[in-house]
This record gives C-alpha cells, structure tokens and sequence, in this order.
C-alpha cells in the first residue's frame, strides 16, 4: 500500500498543480468567465484516465495466462520508460512550470473556447493516463487484492487535498526539492516494476531464463510474512530473482539514480555582443 501510495501522491500532486495553476491564472486575471472550459477539459481528461484503467483492468482478465503475462510485462516497460522521462521533466521545470502553463494559457484563451479545452484535457490527461498505466502495472506487481489500489487511492486524495490547500494559500511547497525527493523514490519504484515486467516476459515466454535463479532467500524473508509484503508492496522485491531481473533491475536503478542527482551545470553566460558594450 505505501509504494502505491507514493506513487498516487505524486502523480496526483503534479495534475493537482496543474489544475490550481490554471485556475488561479484565470481568476487573479479578471477572466472567472474562462473557467467553465478549462474545468470541462479537466473533467474529459479525468474520465479518459479512469476509462483507460477500467480497459487495462477488465480487458486483461478477459485473456489467457500467457496473454496476460505478455501485456503485463509489455506496459510496465512502457509504464518505467514514462515514469522515468516524467520524473527528469518535472525536475527540470518544476521552478518554471507556473511560467510555462501562463504562456499556454495566454495563446488558448485568444484562440477561443476550444483551445481552452484543449489546453486543460492535454495538461491534466498526460498527467492522468501516466498515473492510470503506472499505478496498473505497481498493482500487478504486488498481487496483493485491493491494498495496492486503496493506497493509491488514498494517495491520490491526498494530492487533492494538498493541492486545494496551495491554491487556498494555506500550504508553501518548494517543487524543487519536492519533485527531487520523490522522484528518486519513484525511480526506486519503478526499477521493481521493470524487474517485474521482465519476469512477467519470461514467464510469458518472450523471454528466456525463466529458471535461471540469481538466488533464493525465501527462507529468510518469506513471501508470506509482513516484512516480505512490506518489501514486495513499497520495492517490489522478491526473494527469488532470475539473472536478467537482477541484472536489469541494477542495471536501471544505479545509473538512473547518479544521473537523476547529478548537479545541474549553469548555462553559460551569454556573451555580449562588441555592439551593445558601453564605451569607456
């Protein structure tokens, strides 16, 4: 429940701001009449979102096991390979994200009705189809019934609630270092998902290796008891890995985190051309 949880609270935190950034542009702008388009273009995009889990959800458990399995491992590739893009974009705009949705803003209100719903649905829906393919995927990593989705449940509800306490002015969060954190947790995550889609291939049959174990350790922390849950809900770790989960999931995780915290290298200054130099 906690990895899933973390993952609800941060995805839904960005689409929270999102939202509260857009709304609170058009209001502190003199533009209340502007909003019935950007909450119906919010609205379209959360019903996509939850329309796209219930397909991921019910049209799966119409296949057999090996189908299953192929799709299962398939999207939590794809589900990695977003999550990790979204996690290096928002740590490198989240300072600017205000500016960026101002511009987009600006240029859809003077297109008309519309654009303003456009805007909305694309900046809300990325955020919600991202959340929707991810928590799916974390949810059948952990096989564990309806805590996974509870805690994610949770987490998004709570994003919901910090969101409206930033609008209300009630709550100062620094996006930075917010984002920063819980990204290289999300990275942690979605590096057990990854280990997780692989082996979901192998059993599927795409890909070989399926016994070849890199170790056993059920003995010491069995699937079954609350440490192992723990683990297996928050890292998706298991006891029992074949080479290529091994290799992949530390293949991912150590050079991804060293990048992901890597200093930011200021943009050289620019020169000034001889021109614009004040005489001496």
């Amino acid at each position: 429940m906690l990895g899933n949880y973390l993952i609800g609270l941060r995805e839904g935190l960005e689409a929270s701001l999102v939202v509260c950034i857009l709304i609170a542009y058009l209001v502190k702008s003199g533009r209340r009449d502007r909003l019935a388009p950007v909450w119906a273009g919010i609205a379209a995009a959360v019903v996509l979102s939850m329309a796209f889990g219930a397909v991921l959800q019910f049209g799966s458990s119409q296949m057999g096991f090996e189908a299953q399995e192929a799709l299962g491992g398939s999207l939590s590739i794809v589900a990695v390979g977003l999550v990790t893009w979204m996690v290096f974009w928002m740590r490198r705009t989240a300072r600017h994200l205000k500016a960026e949705l101002h511009g987009r803003l600006d240029a859809a209100v003077a297109m008309g009705t519309v654009a303003l719903v456009v805007t909305a649905f694309l900046a809300v829906g990325r955020e919600g189809l991202e959340t929707a393919l991810f928590i799916w995927t974390a949810v059948q990593a952990t096989g564990d019934g309806w805590n996974p989705l509870v805690g994610a449940i949770l987490g998004l509800l709570t994003s919901v609630v910090l969101g409206w306490l930033f609008y209300r002015g009630a709550l100062r969060i620094n996006l930075a270092r917010f984002f920063t954190w819980t990204g290289a947790m999300l990275v942690v995550v979605a590096a057990g998902v990854l280990a997780y889609g692989l082996h979901d291939l192998q059993e599927a049959g795409w890909i070989p290796g399926l016994y070849d174990q890199a170790f056993d350790i059920s003995s010491t922390i069995p699937k079954d008891s609350w440490y192992g849950t723990l683990l297996k809900g928050v890292f998706n770790f298991q006891p029992d890995p074949t080479v290529l989960q091994l290799v992949v999931w530390a293949g991912y995780l150590v050079p991804t985190l060293l990048f992901f915290h890597r200093p930011s290298v200021p943009a050289a200054p620019r020169p000034v051309p001889a021109a614009e130099v004040p005489a001496a």
